[in-house]
């Protein structure tokens, strides 16, 4: 028979429980996740510049530089995005073109563009679906795994909503990862994405949080490896700017004819 004490304890239990999580929390993880997905992107056509620098143990491995137009598709939810190698000078030219689910590498060599994936490397630990422009609440549903109080990659001291984000489709960059928003503004601190199998595949943190594009954005990105932490890629995005980007430049049958500007 349970006794009255272990009714009390257990409902004290359950009080410090329902203390830890706002009691919409549950219910409303997605929004978190809009929210947190609004902070780190804008909500109209924009360009960019990114800088990708990998690291092995400290020491500089390679560098790659992208110019990034991107424009929202009011349909799904999600972007469309350009990239436009600046270097090194063996990529100066090369494009990569994401349209809904799809990624294409066109390379001016050959006049030739192919598909590829965005879980394939761009550089050191970043992958094509790293560094085009994406909405994860339009891929991943998710869920409240609790709040949680973590050191973010300047290291301070942050309360965050810990989410759990599971793929709805088969063609996103990662099948899961949780992310950690933070309870007073919903900026992304941290993630940690994962294979199929479960297994940690890299940690990222969100950094330098700037005004930009009508918000305070992070402006850099730092990448860990999963297995060898001394394995490190930082992304670092400068040159904001609105820009209209025209519904051509999002074809895969113009890519041979753009010339940027």
């Amino acid at each position: 028979m349970i006794s009255f004490r272990h009714i009390y304890h257990l409902t004290i239990f359950l009080t410090l429980i329902a203390g830890t999580l706002p009691a919409w929390a549950n219910n409303d993880a997605q929004r978190i996740l809009e929210k947190s997905d609004a902070v780190r992107n804008p909500q109209r056509s924009f360009s960019l510049t990114t800088t990708l620098i990998s690291y092995k143990d400290g020491k500089l491995l390679d560098t790659s530089k992208v110019q990034i137009y991107s424009r929202a598709d009011p349909a799904g939810g999600q972007f469309r995005s350009l990239l436009r190698f600046l270097g090194p000078e063996r990529d100066v030219g090369k494009l990569t073109l994401k349209s809904g689910r799809n990624l294409w590498l066109y390379d001016p060599v050959s006049h030739a563009s192919v598909p590829i994936s965005p879980q394939q490397r761009l550089l050191g630990q970043a992958s094509n679906g790293d560094v085009v422009t994406e909405n994860w609440a339009a891929e991943y549903r998710a869920t409240l795994s609790g709040v949680e109080q973590i050191q973010d990659g300047d290291r301070q001291t942050r309360d965050c909503y810990r989410l759990h984000l599971v793929a709805q489709g088969i063609d996103t960059t990662y099948p899961a990862m949780d992310l950690w928003v933070d309870k007073t503004d919903f900026k992304s601190r941290k993630a940690e994405f994962y294979a199929v199998n479960g297994s940690l595949l890299k940690t990222t943190y969100y950094r330098r949080y700037r005004p930009v594009l009508g918000g305070v954005r992070p402006t850099e990105e730092v990448i860990i490896d999963g297995i060898d932490a001394g394995l490190v890629t930082v992304m670092r995005q400068q040159d904001f700017t609105w820009r209209e980007v025209p519904e051509t430049w999002l074809q895969r049958d113009f890519l041979p004819q753009f010339r940027g500007n």
